[in-house]
């Protein structure tokens, strides 16, 4: 009797362990299963994520102080949308720490894409550097970004603003006194407008035909170091000046400024760039020479596709290169349009960029 039940206790309690042991096996199955429902459900999400996300791109402006800018954000914002991305602005205000801080802070909020319109085209390097170690891409906008491995650059033939600048001014004084008003020095473009204005005026200079008595750069692009610079060349040369070459529209507004307190606003050509309203406002016055219009909509457009595609690894037929001191950047650019007197109409009125009202307003 004791050996039939230690027989049939030692079966019972097997069966006990099979039947504790089966339920082990079926709830870690079950948890096993749990766990691995998760990471599925989490990766169908994230498909679906990915399959309905759009493409974020992180614009990192210098300034939107001036009108120009204002209008690259607003058309490129529209041109991107309308592809179906999302930009997310930042503008700097000028300051080189605050914009690789903003583009930093793109960067953490997981953008695809960086575009930049760099304050200081040497210290923006530092963007790039940042953006590539977390595989961001970076489109330079307008402006170069120097010594980096930025992937496209995006822009207008700079130099040959600078040609048309000083083209227009030597058209109407061939000979005599000229100062130059450039850019920013930080300003990659800067240099490239004095390049392109002096490839025209140092045949001139070297015949002896024209002398630069004033030449400066004016410390972030501010009006108002324009109009302190040409304060002090009408100072050093006892208001004895031909002709100006500004390097844009703020810093003729400047220039023209200077000018007007000693009665010589409409006497002394000015050039400029960006086609502002106040530049052609004072083109059709008379105060202003010229402009360089770059159709900011085609440049703003153009940059958006190619945010577009180069955030996506399509390629964006980049037919030129450019060196910024390390590589040779793939480039696409625009071609800029002289514009005077003789012309408002058919460009800048024609193109909407500005209305013919608000352009002669002020006109007598």
């Amino acid at each position: 009797m004791k050996k039939g039940f230690a027989k049939n206790g030692a079966a019972l309690l097997i069966l006990a362990l099979v039947l504790v042991l089966a339920a082990c096996g079926k709830s870690g199955g079950s948890e096993g299963s749990a766990s691995s429902d998760k990471p599925a459900a989490n990766s169908a999400a994230g498909a679906d994520a990915n399959k309905d996300g759009k493409i974020k791109i992180g614009f990192s402006m210098d300034t939107l102080q001036e009108e120009r800018w204002q209008k690259d954000r607003d058309l490129f914002k529209a041109a991107a949308e309308a592809l179906g991305a999302e930009v997310e602005v930042q503008s700097a205000n000028s300051d080189d720490a605050k914009q690789i801080a903003q583009a930093e802070s793109l960067i953490s909020q997981g953008v695809d894409i960086l575009v930049v319109v760099p304050h200081n085209a040497e210290a923006t390097a530092a963007i790039v550097e940042k953006a590539h170690a977390a595989g961001i891409k970076v489109l330079a906008y307008d402006r170069l970004i120097k010594n980096s491995d930025v992937d496209l650059y995006v822009s207008f033939d700079n130099e040959r603003v600078g040609e048309m600048q000083a083209e227009a001014i030597t058209k109407i004084v061939s000979k005599g006194k000229f100062v130059y008003i450039g850019g920013s020095e930080t300003d990659n473009n800067a240099h490239l407008f004095k390049k392109g204005a002096f490839n025209v005026l140092q045949p001139l200079i070297d015949k002896g035909d024209i002398q630069i008595v004033y030449d400066q750069f004016t410390k972030d692009w501010n009006p108002a170091n324009a109009l302190a610079n040409m304060e002090n060349a009408l100072t050093a040369n006892n208001n004895q000046i031909d002709a100006v070459v500004a390097a844009n529209d703020g810093t003729a507004g400047g220039v023209i400024q200077a000018l007007a307190a000693q009665g010589l606003a409409g006497k002394i050509p000015v050039s400029g760039q960006d086609a502002e309203l106040a530049a052609v406002q004072r083109i059709v016055e008379g105060t202003q020479t010229m402009t360089v219009y770059k159709p900011i909509k085609a440049l703003a457009e153009k940059a958006a596709e190619l945010a577009v595609k180069l955030a996506k690894g399509e390629d964006v037929g980049a037919d030129k290169k450019v060196n910024n001191g390390k590589i040779d950047v793939p480039s696409v650019l625009l071609d800029p349009i002289s514009v005077d007197k003789s012309n408002i109409d058919a460009t800048v009125i024609a193109d909407g960029f500005h209305s013919k009202e608000d352009v002669y307003k002020n006109a007598k």
